[in-house]
């Protein structure tokens, strides 16, 4: 059940840097984090995609008092909540990737599931740069 972890910091703090992650997570689609603020993160993220999925008036105003910006909430009704239509729930993963090397910390990424159709890298190769040019120049 998400909200258990106190994360050594008080509620105003955690509320702020939880609001935060999971803000972050729906904008770039994945984060590298701490094992238990990753497990925080996932449960909330997914309370936001399944407000998404609502996609009433009342889940976006829940959804604006979350999340941190407007551009986000947005992408979450427009982009996100969409892709996972069909799926009733399980919409993050947490990947363990070994200790940080610092203070030995369990590190993890975190990460939507099937988000490589609304997260795709938007980058030309070099051929379609060479191609685009070439059609200019004609």
């Amino acid at each position: 059940m998400p909200g258990n972890r106190k994360l050594g910091r008080s509620t105003s703090q955690r509320m702020a840097m939880l609001k935060g992650m999971v803000t972050f997570l729906l904008e770039k689609g994945r984060i590298e984090t701490t094992v238990t603020r990753a497990k925080e993160v996932s449960a909330l993220t997914d309370k936001m995609i399944t407000l998404g999925k609502a996609n009433t008036l009342a889940s976006k105003r829940q959804a604006l008092s979350f999340l941190k910006k407007e551009a986000v909430v947005y992408k979450l009704f427009t982009l996100i909540a969409p892709n996972y239509e069909e799926r009733n729930g399980g919409y993050t993963r947490v990947l363990k990737i070994g200790p940080r090397r610092g203070d030995g910390a369990e590190m993890a990424i975190i990460e939507l599931v099937d988000a490589e159709a609304i997260y795709a890298p938007k980058t030309e190769t070099k051929k379609e740069k060479k191609s685009k040019k070439e059609e200019a120049a004609e």
